[in-house]
């Protein structure tokens, strides 16, 4: 016999968990007390949006669910902002809530939610475990779940009275996931395609990659004679210094990337969804027949002809379609190895400095940190105009090397970067956060100073919401309303924990403070202070 809690927790060992993320909540002292003694790692964060993004950012580092347990009502509230990345973002993750008893449902008891209401449009799966021995049911079904097809979140509800009560169940055993190959006559129709094409295009993106398909990609486009542009912040899923590699198709291409995905004949839509961000605001193809011949590969058939209508669609697994396409390799009936050449050299050229006004110049930070980081450095962010920078100048060598939210969530890369120095100690993890972005999650800091999670935090600080101060100015000149910031003094804040704190004003000064941090035994933080006119790698306030 076994309460709930430590059924849930044998089930989460059985299928591999070595680390959890939480805010602790007397909803589930049942399944706190099954993660005493169980060697599962407890990270205990100062937010449930907090510790839902580490669980999140988990899942993409490793490909296996991320794990959050979280208390009731507000607790699953905060942590909706994690579910929603995760469900956008197509990454593997469990949140566990906790929930009222059973014999209180419906009355709108303390802190009392439907979290099948609430979290439905979020998640792919949402349930609420009613009887205790059904949960290793509802666990292995969980993390079929998230695994499968289309990865993504799953939320299970976890009555406090169901959690403690005691059942003799038998444990299930780990997941197994099936693999979505392509047929012979999908792999052979697009080689045909792509080999008849004059000017093609691969665009790669979503959910379930892995190395080996990364390998495999690289291996096709040479023999394929192809460039290949990555959907929004997936510019980990090739080696930038690939010869095929051309780029990321996201917010703010580079102006001759974004022509030649409008002006392909054959475009090959390798795992992304063709949603806004990825092409430009639905710019980049006609809707909804493409006036390129569209071959979109996806792991779930719903998203198939969604906006844009394929010439081929394929339900497979794109990384799985990556190897097979690599193994049957043909050379392309025409030589293009000039038109891919002509596009790599456009990719170069991009990433040459484009000057921004004041002492601190973040495109000469990003070129430091090219040159001082090797592949294996892992790079987070959240969201705003700070990230352009990042995006456009930094060279992603290794897998699974840039943690960033495709959904476009702010806050999310401290907890990020967190989960990330925990489950690679040994690496470089830096963190790139505008001010604004930063403090919507800025208090994890703690979190990392507590478990010695070695992070890097550069703060981008203009003292305004900068995206929005953009658009504002575009819109409504001169009428600055809402996007003004108040900010601490970042450095002597991340010294309160106990960190390492920084200031820099100047570009000169950036190197030894970043080698500083790089030495320091404690989380680090550099306050960059960037001058408010410098809105993006290319739009000057004072020029809109």
């Amino acid at each position: 016999m076994r309460h709930g809690g430590k059924i849930l927790v044998d089930a989460l060992k059985i299928n591999g968990v070595t680390r959890v993320y939480c805010v602790p909540g007397e909803s589930y002292l049942a399944a706190l007390d099954g993660l005493y003694e169980s060697n599962i790692e407890t990270v205990v964060s100062r937010n449930e949006g907090g510790a839902a993004m580490m669980a999140e950012a988990h899942g993409k580092l490793t490909g296996q669910p991320g794990i959050a347990l979280v208390t009731r009502g507000p607790g699953a509230t905060n942590a909706s902002a994690g579910v929603h990345i995760a469900f956008q973002d197509s990454t593997p993750m469990i949140l566990f809530v906790g929930q009222v008893a059973s014999d209180q449902r419906d009355r709108e008891a303390f802190q009392e939610v439907d979290y099948r209401a609430m979290f439905g449009p979020l998640a792919k799966w949402v349930a609420e475990i009613d009887r205790t021995d059904r949960l290793p049911e509802y666990i292995a079904r969980a993390f079929h779940t998230a695994l499968s097809g289309r990865p993504g979140p799953v939320v299970l509800a976890l009555p406090e009275d169901m959690l403690s009560s005691q059942a003799e169940v038998v444990d299930v055993p780990p997941a197994t996931i099936p693999h979505g190959m392509a047929s012979d006559a999908d792999i052979a129709s697009i080689h045909e395609t792509l080999s008849n094409a004059e000017r093609p295009f691969v665009m790669v993106g979503g959910g379930g990659w892995t190395p080996e398909a990364r390998d495999a990609l690289g291996s096709f486009a040479q023999t394929a004679q192809i460039p290949v542009g990555v959907a929004f912040r997936c510019q980990d899923y090739l080696d930038n210094r690939h010869p095929n590699y051309v780029g990321d198709v996201g917010i703010g291409p580079n102006p001759k990337l974004a022509r030649a995905v409008r002006e392909a004949d054959v475009l090959l839509a390798l795992g992304p969804r063709l949603g806004e961000m990825t092409t430009s605001g639905y710019t980049l193809l006609s809707s909804p027949v493409p006036k390129q011949k569209l071959i979109h590969v996806h792991s779930d058939a719903n998203e198939l002809g969604r906006v844009y209508h394929p010439t081929r669609a394929v339900a497979a697994r794109p990384a799985d379609v990556a190897v097979q396409l690599a193994q049957s390799g043909t050379a392309p009936k025409t030589e293009r190895n000039e038109h891919v050449a002509a596009l790599k050299a456009s990719y170069t050229a991009w990433q040459n400095p484009q000057e921004t006004p004041g002492d601190l110049k973040m495109e000469q930070v990003l070129a430091q940190l090219r040159e001082t980081l090797d592949g294996t450095a892992i790079v987070t962010n959240g969201a705003g105009n700070y990230a352009g920078w990042l995006h456009r100048y930094y060279c992603f060598r290794g897998w699974r090397t840039q943690l960033a939210p495709t959904s476009g969530s702010m806050g999310y890369g401290l907890p990020a970067a967190i989960a990330a120095a925990l489950e690679h100690p040994e690496r470089d993890v830096i963190c790139f956060a505008g001010d604004g972005c930063f403090q919507m999650t800025c208090q994890e800091f703690g979190t990392a100073c507590e478990y010695g999670a070695k992070v890097i935090v550069l703060v981008i600080n203009n003292g305004m919401y900068g995206t929005i101060r953009m658009h504002q100015q575009k819109t409504y000149p001169g009428r600055v309303s809402g996007t003004r910031l108040k900010n601490p003094d970042f450095a002597a804040w991340a010294e309160s924990y106990g960190g390492l704190g920084l200031t820099v004003t100047r570009t000169e000064d950036f190197a030894d403070a970043f080698a500083q941090a790089r030495a320091a035994k404690v989380p680090a933080l550099i306050n960059l202070h960037v001058d408010p006119r410098a809105l993006s790698t290319t739009a000057i306030l004072q020029d809109m």
